[in-house]
């Protein structure tokens, strides 16, 4: 959605897939920097401390990137010939709270569109917005627009949800990283929360909750390759992301390499080890909207313990002085300290539930690279360690290459 001709282009895309006799609905984000214009312009109002109504007002701003494109979109697709109509998430009404910047879908109204769509319509929903039961504006956060397509998939029990992005698929890890990423032509749901979860930036990772909760079938697509190729192509490319009693699934230990650099770590020292204290040092972190992802306690000396965790990078400075005003003195704490030049790196596949020491190799192959691990966190199918920053890039190529994941699986190679 970068310029009139790119939306020109999707229009023809659409096109085809309708003449096709699909019933569609496309949910498109703004045009290319479109949201950064638009809030570079609110910073450049916004007082140096904002009203508490700033945040609600930063969402009536933002919702208007999507309804250009979707209105832009509608016109391009009735220059094609075909009937299409265009709705804000209002309008729908997709129903979200009232968490501005943040919010989350509750309920989605499908009665309109349908409506539309039995009558030969093509329908264009905005993406990355919604209403709360106030009636006011919200937005969903970066990368909303595919949870908007998702959460409407689900809504009208879509055969399937394209998402048209800026890769032709899912990789085993970033190609700028890796050059010998592969392209997966399948991964599960459980796998692809992970990899979202864990800083892959080709989907959102509420989308992927949403695809999977719902069970709606998801495809990753590159909405750079030319709009007029055969259907059946384009239908059977990119990579599905699906079910993982699927007998068709890549079957690998290890399916892919995640990293994260937004993180940042903190670390309350000498805090009392007692019940609920860490209750006491994230509650207010969690009242303020802040996400929290790896947790280490310390062993308790003393009565005394060491309490670690991190957050997103943006949210640093703030957790910290939140800490400084609402828990250091009341827990007696010695020291507040933080390091926001950490990273991390994971390694995530539903195989690992059935393989052991897939953990102690991804240890080993960091060991001999001379990488330190600063934190771990596990689950069934991934292992996370939080290391230096600049060591990010090195242990990604070193691990990718340990569990080679640049070989293509034998079961894909039969396939083919």
């Amino acid at each position: 959605m970068g310029s009139t001709e790119r939306i020109g282009n999707v229009a023809k895309r659409v096109a085809k897939w309708a003449r096709a006799g699909h019933q569609m609905v496309v949910v498109p984000s703004a045009m290319s920097g479109e949201t950064n214009r638009l809030l570079a312009l609110a910073k450049e109002l916004a007082p140096a401390k904002p009203t508490a109504d700033y945040s609600r007002e930063l969402d009536m701003l933002a919702a208007t990137g999507e309804q250009a494109s979707s209105a832009l979109l509608a016109i391009a697709l009735q220059a094609e010939g075909l009937e299409s109509v265009s709705y804000a998430g209002w309008q729908v009404p997709i129903r979200t709270n009232s968490a501005y910047t943040k919010a989350r879908i509750e309920s989605i109204d499908d009665k309109r569109v349908r409506a539309d769509l039995a009558n030969g319509k093509v329908v264009i929903v905005t993406g990355f917005q919604g209403m709360d039961e106030q009636g006011n504006i919200t937005t969903l956060g970066r990368g909303g627009s595919d949870t908007s397509a998702v959460a409407v998939a689900a809504a009208m029990k879509a055969q399937e949800c394209l998402i048209y992005t800026d890769v032709d698929g899912v990789y085993t890890t970033d190609p700028r990283v890796v050059p010998e990423a592969r392209r997966m032509t399948n991964i599960s749901f459980e796998e692809m929360l992970e990899m979202a979860s864990l800083g892959s930036k080709v989907l959102q990772i509420r989308s992927v909750e949403f695809a999977g909760k719902y069970r709606v079938p998801l495809r990753v697509l590159s909405s750079f390759t030319p709009w007029d190729i055969p259907l059946e192509e384009e239908a059977t490319s990119g990579t599905l992301i699906t079910f993982e009693e699927d007998e068709n699934m890549e079957q690998a230990i290890v399916s892919g390499i995640a990293f994260n650099r937004d993180e940042a770590k903190i670390s309350v020292l000498g805090v009392p080890d007692t019940p609920g204290i860490a209750y006491q040092i994230l509650g207010p972190i969690a009242e303020a909207n802040i996400d929290v992802d790896v947790i280490i306690q310390n062993l308790s000396k003393d009565g005394k313990t060491d309490f670690s965790f991190t957050v997103h990078r943006n949210d640093y400075a703030k957790a910290i002085d939140l800490l400084k005003d609402q828990v250091m003195d009341n827990l007696g704490s010695k020291e507040i300290v933080g390091d926001a030049k950490i990273c991390k790196v994971s390694i995530v596949g539903i195989g690992m539930r059935s393989h052991v020491g897939v953990a102690s190799r991804m240890f080993r192959v960091l060991s001999e690279e001379g990488i330190n691990i600063q934190m771990i966190s596990t689950s069934e199918i991934k292992t996370s360690v939080v290391i230096d920053e600049k060591y990010m890039e090195l242990a990604v190529r070193a691990l990718h290459k340990a569990f080679d994941l640049d070989q293509v699986p034998a079961d894909t190679i039969a396939q083919s």
